[in-house]
C-alpha cells in the first residue's frame, strides 16, 4: 500500500501553535464558568477542567466540536459515494464501506466526548450533512475516479487539520502539575484525546492512500474537482470551528 506523506502529517516534533493566545483573550471576556456539582468528580475530570486554564479548556471545546462535525461530515460523504457507486461497480464495495465503518467509529467516538463534556455542537449541523451527502454522491455520479479524487481531497485536508491540532496539543498543553502527587506533563484526559486524534489522521492518510491506488488522480476534471473540494473543506472547517 502507499503511504501518502503530506508535507509535516507525520513530523515527530511540532512547530507552536498559537492559537490559545485569542482563545485567552475570548475566554476571558466569556460569561462566569458553570457552578460545580456536587457530585465528585473523577481524576481524569480533575485533571482537566482544574489544572487548565480557561482558554485551554475553550480550545479543547473546539476541537471537539469541529472534529464531531467533520467526522460527520466524512459519514455522509461515504454514503453518498456507497449509494451511487456499490451497485455499478462492486468491486468498490468493500472498500468504501471499509473507509466508511472507520468514519462511522471517528464519528462515534466524537460525539460520545461532545455529550459527555457538555460541548455545544455546530450549530450548521444540518447544513454539513446534506452539504456531505451532495458531495459524496455529486462526484460519484461523475466517475469512480471523480469520487476518489473527492476522497484524495478531504483527506488531504483532514490530515493537515489534525496535525495542525497535534501542535497545539503537544506543545501547549503540558502543564505543571497533572495530579495530587505533582507529577509534570499531559493530563490524562489530554493525552487519550492526542492519542485518538493521532490514529484518526493515520486512519484518513490510509482513505488518502486508497484513493490514490483506485486512481483517483485519473479524474477528468481532477484539478477542479479537488481544489473545489479542499476550499469547501477548509471553510468547513473554519465555521464548525466558531459557529
Amino acid at each position: 500500500m502507499l503511504r501518502t506523506q503530506l508535507p509535516g502529517i507525520r513530523s515527530s516534533t511540532y512547530r507552536t501553535f498559537s492559537i490559545l493566545s485569542t482563545l485567552k483573550q475570548n475566554a476571558s471576556s466569556s460569561s462566569p464558568a458553570k457552578p460545580k456539582s456536587n457530585k465528585q468528580p473523577s481524576l481524569t475530570q480533575i485533571d482537566q477542567f482544574e489544572n487548565l486554564s480557561d482558554a485551554q479548556i475553550a480550545y479543547l471545546d473546539r476541537v471537539i466540536r469541529v472534529d464531531q462535525a467533520g467526522e460527520l461530515g466524512a459519514n455522509y460523504i461515504y454514503q453518498g459515494q456507497q449509494f451511487i457507486l456499490s451497485e455499478k461497480y462492486p468491486h468498490l464495495r468493500p472498500i468504501l464501506r471499509h473507509m466508511w465503518l472507520q468514519e462511522v467509529h471517528h464519528h462515534n467516538t466524537f460525539n460520545e466526548l461532545q455529550i459527555r463534556k457538555r460541548v455545544r455542537p455546530s450549530l450548521l449541523t444540518p447544513l454539513w450533512k446534506v452539504g456531505a451527502i451532495a458531495m459524496g454522491a455529486g462526484t460519484a455520479l461523475i466517475s469512480p475516479r471523480a469520487a476518489m479524487a473527492c476522497t484524495e481531497a478531504v483527506e488531504t485536508v483532514i490530515g493537515r487539520h489534525y496535525n495542525e491540532q497535534l501542535r497545539c496539543l503537544t506543545n501547549q498543553f503540558q502543564l505543571a502539575k497533572v495530579n495530587e502527587k505533582g507529577e509534570t506533563g499531559m493530563s490524562p484526559e489530554v493525552k487519550d484525546i492526542v492519542e485518538k486524534i493521532r490514529q484518526f489522521r493515520d486512519d484518513e492518510l490510509e482513505h488518502l492512500d486508497t484513493a490514490i491506488e483506485n486512481d483517483s488522480k485519473l479524474a477528468v476534471p481532477y484539478k477542479v474537482i479537488t481544489e473545489g473540494v479542499k476550499t469547501v473543506c477548509r471553510i468547513a472547517v473554519w465555521t464548525a470551528e466558531r459557529i
